[in-house]
């Protein structure tokens, strides 16, 4: 991201998620009104979460930046509707569906020579964590700290979702922070 996102581009781009669920489960196109140049224009990497009852729905991302950032907010909420880890979502989600869009900074390394390493400079509830080895990648957004509140239980579920039993004497850790949106408006039944 070249500008920061204000919280009008972010109920938009929020929306656009929304939107993109609502359209691909009614089998409508998606229409939005977006202005003609600002920071949802510019190449951006964002995850979107869908979750209904708290429960997760789907979470699908970009680590990098591939498009610009209103595409691959609307790309990534109609691939969360698949997410593979769990079913998939249907018109009976919609009403109770909360939609949240995380715009993802550009990450950077963090010491990563051993675990104990990487949890000394690891910032709780502000860092997401991408952790890799060869071909092998694991990510949790920083959002996931309210569910895995210390360094250790954070750090642990990377590796176990990785599918690391120890660490790898190649991993490489890189920390990101990211700016969150929701879509708040009613739902509906389709």
């Amino acid at each position: 991201m070249t500008a920061p996102l204000s919280p009008v581009d972010g109920r938009l781009l929020a929306g656009l998620a929304a939107g993109a669920v609502r359209a691909r489960l009614s089998g409508e196109r998606l229409t939005a009104q977006l202005p003609r140049s600002g920071p949802v224009h510019a190449d951006g990497a964002s995850f979107v979460t869908l979750e209904r009852a708290g429960a997760l729905r789907g979470c699908v991302g970009t680590l990098e930046p591939v498009r610009p950032l209103h595409r691959d907010v609307v790309h990534n909420a109609v691939r969360a509707m698949q997410d593979p880890r769990v079913p998939p979502v249907t018109a009976a989600d919609w009403p109770e569906l909360d939609v949240k869009v995380s715009v993802l900074d550009q990450p950077a390394d963090l010491p990563a020579g051993s675990r104990r390493v990487l949890l000394e400079a690891l910032v709780p509830h502000v860092h997401g964590l991408i952790l890799t080895d060869g071909a092998r990648r694991a990510t949790f957004l920083p959002s996931v700290w309210a569910k895995l509140p210390s360094a250790e239980l954070f750090v642990d579920a990377l590796l176990r979702k990785g599918g690391w039993g120890e660490w790898p004497a190649g991993m490489r850790a890189l920390a990101y922070g990211s700016t969150e949106f929701q879509d708040r408006s009613p739902r509906p039944p389709l």
